[in-house]
């Protein structure tokens, strides 16, 4: 695929909704340092592998949680935003304008009303697009904040320290499983057996 083609396609996507970009490589960020932390525990050799075998789904897990909680939070938000700017609940000033100009200000708010479908959207299509682009790129920014310093964290103390619980647990049971070390037994010769005979404590 040749340059211009993939700066086309980023363009076509990503163009006319930045919102949706932040979206996407704020996730990917979060998956590949997911990646690079599972990857740093596989490879230390400092680590013994009973400890490999609790620590690696738990950073997988812990990974999932940043995954899922900024992609949910943050898209939910972000389309919550979009689609009040979309029915006029959200709007400016040029968008107030032409809403009272054709008569649509009994529509503001409503699920079904979409600015961009209405007649004369041609007349408020670049103020209209402009406003939403910003403000899909604030509600993104606004969730991903909120996921990441408010539910996330609260979300991985949790599932830490359940983890903790069962990794204690873990390593209890494998401690008490692990065989005690044999002594070696040692043969008495005969020679000792005789002189265990002779001592004063064995005379009669």
């Amino acid at each position: 695929m040749s340059l211009d083609k993939v700066l086309s396609n980023l363009y076509k996507n990503y163009g006319e909704n930045p919102g949706k970009m932040l979206l996407h490589t704020g996730t990917a960020g979060w998956i590949l340092s997911c990646a690079a932390q599972v990857m740093a525990i596989i490879t230390n050799d400092k680590i013994a592998p009973e400890q490999k075998t609790f620590l690696i789904p738990q950073e997988i897990g812990d990974g999932l949680i940043n995954i899922l909680s900024f992609y949910i939070l943050t898209s939910s938000v972000k389309n919550l935003a979009s689609k009040a700017v979309l029915n006029g609940k959200i709007a400016n000033k040029a968008i107030k304008g032409y809403l009272e100009k054709n008569k649509l200000t009994d529509k503001i708010g409503k699920i079904d009303f979409n600015i961009k479908k209405t007649e004369n959207f041609a007349e408020i299509k670049e103020d209209f697009n402009a406003f939403k682009n910003g403000v899909d790129v604030l509600a993104s920014t606004a969730g991903s904040i909120l996921s990441c310093n408010i539910v996330t964290p609260i979300l991985r103390n949790e599932y830490a320290a359940k983890k903790q619980v069962q990794a204690n647990e873990y390593l209890a049971k494998r401690r008490e499983e692990k065989p005690v070390a044999q002594q070696p037994y040692n043969r008495i010769t005969m020679q000792g057996y005789q002189s265990i005979l002779k001592s004063p404590g064995m005379r009669v």
